[in-house]
């Protein structure tokens, strides 16, 4: 009877540890650094699941015996037999990145793997080259490199950020109602060798995104660790100089890591009159994990800069030989902005099935930008010069929490969030003014305090190869605005609310082929002076959008994505902050074909390519009236790429825009441009020498045009034609930089 008793005890107990059960596991490097996005996958269950951003892992139904496999690309593939099912820990070794390892069915977000291989084989040294590595993307410089880029996406003219929005590790870069334009970004403040990973999406279909997401969104992430300390030394021609210093502060502590970074840029440009331009940027991480693997994150940076410019210069001037190319009508442009920020973010696993995100931030913002756009067309005597200027305060919070169950055999991934993000701004002024010292008449001149709480919900239902997910995301927004100009004290203020729903299909047709389908509503929210002048109407205008769009893999070294996609804006009211004016703006209709591949010719020879086609209109107008100023229609990118080879690295790069229409009835051009940029490096131990060469064949090309009406003083009449600001020319800076 004993032994019958002590059979079935041991017989229990194995049944027990054969039950199949979730099994909880972390993925770590070999520097003992979580990785994210890694794929986990059973292959005597066939199920799966992917690291979150804190390296664990949840995949239900395993047990002792079964055969896991864990990838990640830039990393060596393992498998192994599990022996147990808690306390689970698997190092991944690094390696070169190799295409023909990558599954696209193993990708947790494909867009966002493309950048990872981008900012891996050609990192970048400057913001704008940051901005640049989202496909299909165009920046332009217009006022000195202290100013917010222009930029342009899927047939936009955003302006500065009107229709994209811009976040660095979720705290949002675009400022609402800003002195010199809607959604004003400026992303100067983010040292670009910080930066770990871009994620980006075009379109309005993602719940967590909300004001200016219309033409897409991009969230940079910055690293959490250093691999090892570096100093960085680079000199150039007109003057210029950049150093950069990244300092390891925790490299031996378990489970925490630290690190500062600075960055100084100085130079006076291609300009006739010098831009007398420079930067200072500091920035600082500390990242903590506690023994059940929740992961705090303390960030702060302060970013100051100071330029004086040429402007945008007629093109009348230059035919006739008055000014050079680089040379300037009035030259006492310019201005001097900072921001300081702290950000603080918290990732908790609740349980196995429940995961917390959340972070909140303040950021303190100063502008003060000085320009000419007309000469003397509005005075004759002191000119056109206008002083835009806000002092700021941002406070704000995001919280999302993701839940997996089971509907029968369904997977259900629910997510549901909140968010609020308040804007002080005080003072906000336009004013006329003379050589940058004397006001003549205040235009504007008012405090502005704005308020956006908001509440998301996301569903993705897992039906095999088919991924559903709706989502829907509400809005609320209190406008208030105190005009500092009228003689009795009022606040004007205004409400509204926004629903935005969204419907997104992905069918994994092979583990090599991806379709989807993505709709949804966006919207960009407009000045609080609009909206407290027009009583609350058409604050907030809707965009209506879809893609079809497939992620290819035809061969086991080519990866190929394209979209086909449409989008449709409601009316608008524009607030243009250089004149301190509405401008209706009616409806418009955009639709166009995205096109990028990207091949791993060897082991160290990677070639890229990004083509957009874009047709963009407005709808009420008449045909031959109804361009949009400024659309792209055309871009091509793309380049050869070296990584690693005998210690050189580098590569060879172009950006081509097409003419494009400058005004409504495209009697007056854009002119298109093709820029080539080369750089190359040689590794020898902890030292890296680096050549880089923008614009190669030193071709005259223009950064930034416009359509715009000018008087010059010596005119009896005012002339409209194109206003540019060129681009750089010719030119070469040497680097070195030294890793310990």
């Amino acid at each position: 009877m004993k032994k019958q008793i002590l059979v079935m005890l041991i017989f229990g107990c194995s049944s027990l540890i054969l039950t199949a059960q979730n099994l909880k596991g972390l993925v770590v490097n070999e520097l003992n650094q979580p990785l994210e996005a890694v794929y986990i996958y059973n292959e005597t269950t066939e199920n799966h699941a992917h690291t979150s951003e804190n390296g664990v892992f949840v995949i239900a139904n395993t047990k002792i015996g079964d055969s896991i496999r864990i990838g990640l690309l830039g990393y060596k593939t393992k498998r192994i037999t599990l022996d147990v099912v808690e306390g689970f820990k698997i190092i991944l070794e690094e390696k070169m990145f190799q295409l023909d390892e990558m599954v696209i069915t193993e990708e947790l977000n494909t867009v966002s793997t493309i950048s990872r291989l981008d900012l891996n084989v050609t990192p970048v040294n400057s913001s704008q080259e940051v901005l640049r590595k989202v496909p299909g993307l165009f920046i332009g410089q217009h006022a000195g490199g202290g100013k917010a880029e222009q930029i342009f996406l899927r047939g936009f003219d955003i302006d500065h950020g009107t229709d994209i929005s811009l976040s660095v590790d979720g705290m949002p870069v675009n400022m609402v109602s800003h002195a010199h334009g809607q959604g004003y970004s400026d992303l100067h403040f983010v040292i670009p060798e910080t930066v770990n990973k871009i994620d980006f999406g075009k379109g309005a279909y993602y719940a967590q995104q909300g004001d200016f997401n219309t033409a897409g969104y991009v969230d940079f992430k910055t690293k959490d660790y250093l691999k090892e300390s570096e100093i960085l030394f680079s000199v150039g021609q007109f003057n210029s100089l950049r150093t950069v210093g990244l300092l390891n502060l925790m490299e031996n502590t378990k489970n925490q890591n630290a690190y500062v970074a600075m960055e100084y840029i100085a130079t006076d440009g291609p300009y006739d009159s010098p831009q007398n331009f420079n930067r200072l940027n500091l920035f600082g991480k500390y990242v903590v994990f506690s023994p059940e693997n929740d992961k705090l994150t303390l960030t702060a940076s302060h970013f100051t800069s100071r330029w004086d410019a040429s402007g945008q210069i007629p093109q009348r001037e230059v035919d006739n030989g008055n000014i050079s190319r680089f040379g300037a009508i009035d030259d006492t442009e310019g201005g001097e902005t900072e921001r300081t920020n702290f950000n603080v973010t918290f990732d908790k696993y609740i349980n196995d099935n429940t995961k917390l995100k959340a972070n909140a931030f303040y950021s303190h913002y100063a502008f003060e930008l000085y320009s000419n756009f007309t000469f003397f067309l509005e005075d004759p005597i002191n000119g056109d010069q206008i002083k835009q200027k806000e002092d700021r305060n941002i406070f704000g919070a995001n919280t999302a929490i993701s839940h997996t169950t089971f509907l029968g055999e369904t997977e259900l991934i629910l997510t549901f969030g909140i968010g609020i993000r308040h804007d002080i701004s005080d003072d906000t002024e336009l004013s006329r003014t003379l050589n940058r010292s004397t006001i003549l008449e205040n235009i504007q001149l008012g405090d502005i305090n704005q308020t956006n709480i908001n509440a998301f919900v996301n569903a993705e239902f897992e039906f095999g190869k088919l991924k559903i997910a709706p989502a829907l995301r509400l809005d609320y927004f209190k406008f208030m605005y105190n005009d500092a100009l009228q003689t009795n004290y009022k606040t004007l203020s205004e409400t509204k609310t926004i629903v935005s729903p969204k419907l997104n299909f992905f069918y994994n047709a092979q583990d090599n082929l991806q379709l989807y389908l993505k709709s949804g509503l966006g919207f960009h929210s407009n000045d609080t002076r609009v909206v407290v002048a027009n009583g609350g109407e058409a604050v907030l205008p809707q965009s209506y959008g879809a893609d079809l769009g497939t992620v290819w893999k035809p061969f086991s070294k080519l990866i190929v994505n394209s979209a086909l996609w449409y989008l449709f804006l409601e009316q608008e009211f524009v607030y243009v902050g250089d004149a301190g004016i509405v401008e209706p703006s009616g409806k418009t209709r955009r639709y166009g074909l995205d096109l990028g591949l990207r091949y791993q010719l060897n082991d160290w020879l990677f070639l890229d390519s990004d083509a957009t086609l874009t047709n963009a209109r407005s709808i009420d107008e008449p045909d031959g009236e109804d361009y949009i100023p400024l659309a792209p229609d055309f871009t091509l990118t793309g380049g050869l790429s070296i990584d690693d080879l005998n210690g050189f690295s580098g590569g060879l790069r172009f950006r081509y825009l097409d003419d494009r229409a400058a005004n409504e009835d495209n009697s007056i051009v854009a002119e298109g441009y093709m820029v080539t940029d080369f750089n190359v490096n040689y590794t020898l131990n902890q030292i890296t020498f680096g050549l880089a060469v923008e614009n190669l064949f030193d071709v005259d090309w223009n950064e930034t045009q416009f359509a715009t009406e000018s008087r010059l003083q010596n005119e009896a009449a005012s002339v409209e034609e194109i206003h540019f600001t060129p681009g750089i020319p010719f030119f070469l800076k040497g680097t070195v930089s030294y890793r310990f």
